[in-house]
């Protein structure tokens, strides 16, 4: 039987998703990605689901890329790995439900830019965020680099993604990159208060509302993609990344 990489709860009209590789910190690795996407499909057919929550097992939300999965990696392996990611960056912001990241610990890299993608983020004052991408050699993918300078503005996004540094769940909030912050033992509470409050609105006018928004902000997004697919490769061959990455294990 293989390991489920993902743990699904449903109460009433809210699902709940939980990454659930706590032994990585829920590292983003292929299969992960490919059995989210495969859950955001189920709860789109699924008339009963009325908001998703998208949380993290263990201590983490997410570390991140898998970089076990990145040593070695070829300009055509690096290519493929992040187009077989669009089509989750792609469900998530089409999907007509809302979908509340509540992060329960670090969310860093591509953990972060999974963040970026939700519609609504309540926080546990013990997360924290950090575009650590830089520290590895890499450019930021998994759509960061649309989204968070749509939050913060292209200075502090700048900022924050050539210094690697960590931001935590309060000044996250003070940016726009949070909605509320919580104490870390009612988060779970929290999140499923905000999610029953949504759940009770119209579904049809959340839906549209957020497909609208998407489709005016989002316009450049696949070309975007296309490009960081293209700096993700050459990345993937330099000296600074297979350094990095060795300084990471």
């Amino acid at each position: 039987m293989q390991p489920s990489f993902i743990v699904k709860e449903k109460v009433g009209t809210v699902l709940r998703i939980a990454l659930n590789v706590p032994d990585t910190r829920n590292a983003l690795s292929m299969e992960l990605r490919s059995e989210l996407l495969q859950a955001l499909e189920d709860a789109e057919r699924d008339e009963d689901v009325r908001v998703i929550i998208l949380t993290g097992e263990g201590k983490a939300f997410s570390a991140g890329g898998d970089l076990k999965a990145l040593k070695g990696m070829t300009t055509l392996k690096g290519r493929q790995r992040l187009q077989q990611s669009q089509p989750l960056i792609f469900k998530m912001l089409d999907i007509e439900k809302p979908i509340i990241a509540s992060v329960n610990g670090p969310a860093a890299g591509a953990g972060f830019s999974l963040v970026l993608l939700c519609d609504y983020v309540i926080a546990s004052e013990q997360a924290f965020f950090v575009q650590s991408f830089v520290h590895v050699g890499l450019v930021p993918d998994f759509a960061a680099l649309h989204f968070l300078p749509t939050l913060i503005g292209k200075q502090k996004a700048k900022e924050l993604m050539f210094l690697g540094e960590r931001v935590t769940a309060q000044e996250a909030e003070q940016l726009g990159i949070v909605n509320r912050v919580v104490a870390h033992d009612s988060l779970q509470e929290e999140t499923y208060e905000v999610a029953k409050r949504l759940a009770s609105k119209s579904p049809v006018s959340i839906g549209l509302t957020k497909k609208l928004l998407n489709s005016h902000m989002n316009r450049d997004l696949k070309t975007l993609l296309e490009l960081e697919a293209s700096a993700q490769d050459l990345c993937f061959q330099s000296d600074d990344f297979k350094e990095g990455v060795s300084a990471f294990f």
